[in-house]
């Protein structure tokens, strides 16, 4: 974690900074390195070439995203394209989320107002910030809790408003602003303002992901090293509510970044929106923490459980869990399931199998990930639960009996678990209930819910999903189009040469010549979806993972 964020002088970089070139529409994006120095030079229809250097790059175990300044001293912004490190290819760095399709390329948003809170080590009183005001203005590292249902906000009272209203004051002094500090609430609504114009590197505590980004002031740890760290944030002018339990407390702080994602996508998972009163959870990786938060274990369990913060990047740990052996971390509290006879009643599958770990029904692997892939959903919960069945597609016992249609799927698990589900509601979601489930969800479904299935069927080799794929190819959002033509070239057994980044009519003809099959119609708009229209796009705030 603490080379989340690197300076470029001497970091390891995969990326091909070599003369490769990245097209986009009719536009491009080069790689150099001059003189020692990497370059990206971006050339548009509308403006002559701009040239970064770069100085920062951002990740770097799945993908590698980078900051980059035109001259010396320049404002540094988000470079428009991605290193996806697996299948070593550039990609737009816009469509690394869910945001619609675009006609051109441009330079992010400026790396210090988006960025740089969450993935590096950040002051905690510029977090504390946006917990105190009703509708804060958007910037990445606020607390969590207004992402959360009101029964599980920690409440934030502000004991001493004089000098909670100086420390911000403070604050922002020393990021050379000023703020009006005789309201508390009002010199934090202009305390964010401030610190998204003005916070730059040299006020990080520290570049990357450092001790204080998860633990807050320590200097009582450092004098006495029995003293440990709390998770709860403390001063002497602000009380964080009585009652939270250590796995809250460290999830919360988890959260801090892993909450949701910055772009307009406005569909979660429960059927809810990101602007609605349902807050369900998120479809897509970097909502882990927030979505632990929103599950049935978040008092008893928390992110460590499974994730060692604190190790080098090492998933043997989270791999052992998806196996029955790994259950201990579920059955520590779950004592009634630990023998293999209770665990065999309880799922109704061999304990022994891969349906024997709890993880494999309670966190099924249907979020998008970083590598285009599928990632586990972190609200801990039962895929018999009504919301996921009546509210969700595809149903998740799907995810592995990939052969089965609706009605199939729904009667198991009424007969398995004493259950009942309205098949007129089923039959709307999917179009029929003889249908099968991963098909309708692919051809029907919300476009993250269309993203698992064609990853799903691409896993079985499903050749009757090749039209459906086909179709996929020009989807409204790019990101999804990246999944068709992976289950696509799954699918077939071969490459399928179509450049998704290209507009939709020109995929179109490419996708012709992925073989002998008939395109159906582009995906239609579901009813879902009349009248609930999705928000603007706001450029500005496409932050990412």
């Amino acid at each position: 974690m603490h080379t989340m964020t690197r300076a470029i002088d001497g970091a390891v970089v995969h990326a091909p900074f070599d003369g490769t070139v990245f097209r986009f529409n009719d536009e491009t994006v080069t790689l150099d390195t001059r003189a020692g120095a990497r370059w990206v030079h971006v050339d548009t229809a509308e403006r002559a070439r701009q040239s970064y250097r770069v100085t920062r790059v951002i990740g770097g175990r799945v993908r590698e995203d980078f900051a980059g300044a035109i001259g010396d001293g320049g404002e540094e912004r988000v470079l428009p394209v991605s290193y996806l490190i697996a299948k070593k290819t550039l990609r737009y760095k816009g469509y690394s989320v869910m945001v619609r399709e675009r006609s051109h390329l441009a330079d992010g948003a400026v790396w210090n107002q988006t960025c740089i809170f969450c993935h590096n080590t950040s002051p905690m009183l510029l977090s504390v910030m946006g917990a105190v005001v009703a509708r804060p203005a958007s910037y990445q590292g606020v607390q969590v809790d207004r992402l959360l249902p009101s029964e599980r906000r920690w409440s934030y009272e502000i004991t001493d408003e004089r000098a909670f209203s100086r420390a911000i004051s403070a604050e922002i002094r020393a990021i050379g602003g000023e703020v009006d500090d005789a309201s508390p609430k009002r010199a934090a609504a202009q305390g964010i303002t401030e610190t998204r114009a003005r916070f730059r590197a040299k006020d990080l505590v520290e570049l990357g992901i450092g001790c204080e980004a998860c633990h807050g002031g320590s200097a009582e740890h450092v004098k006495a090293p029995g003293v440990r760290p709390t998770f709860l944030p403390t001063s002497p002018f602000v009380r964080v509510r009585e009652g939270t339990t250590r796995a809250e407390q460290i999830s919360h702080a988890c959260a801090r970044c892993h909450q949701v994602l910055f772009s307009r996508y406005p569909w979660t998972w429960e059927g809810g929106r990101r602007d609605g009163q349902r807050l369900g959870g998120s479809n897509i990786n970097s909502g882990e923490a927030r979505d632990m938060l929103l599950g049935g274990c978040a008092k008893g369990l928390a992110c460590p459980a499974c994730h060692d913060p604190h190790a080098k990047d090492d998933h043997a740990r989270e791999r052992a869990i998806e196996k029955p052996s790994g259950n201990g971390v579920c059955t520590g509290c779950h004592a009634a399931y630990a023998t293999k006879d209770a665990l065999a009643k309880h799922a109704h599958h061999s304990p022994d199998g891969a349906a024997g770990a709890c993880i494999a029904c309670h966190m099924p692997k249907k979020n998008m990930s970083l590598a285009s892939g599928l990632t586990r959903y972190h609200r801990i919960g039962s895929p018999t639960d009504p919301m996921r069945v009546m509210l969700d597609r595809p149903l998740e016992c799907a995810l592995c009996h990939a052969d089965k249609s609706v009605e199939q799927v729904a009667t198991d698990m009424e007969r398995l678990w004493g259950k009942h589900y309205e098949r007129e509601t089923l039959r709307a979601l999917y179009g029929g209930l003889e249908v099968n489930v991963l098909l309708a969800t692919a051809a029907l479904g919300k476009p993250h819910e269309q993203a698992v299935a064609l990853f799903v069927l691409a896993e079985k080799k499903r050749a009757d999903a090749a039209p459906v794929a086909l179709a996929a190819l020009s989807h409204r959002y790019p990101l999804v189009r990246e999944y068709a033509r992976d289950a696509l070239q799954s699918i077939l057994g071969r490459a399928c040469p179509v450049d998704v980044y290209q507009p939709a009519d020109r995929v179109r003809a490419a996708a012709k010549k992925c073989g002998e099959f008939s395109l159906i119609a582009p995906l239609p708009a579901q009813h879902h979806h009349e009248g609930t229209p999705e928000p603007p796009r706001d450029d500005a705030d496409d932050g990412e993972d």
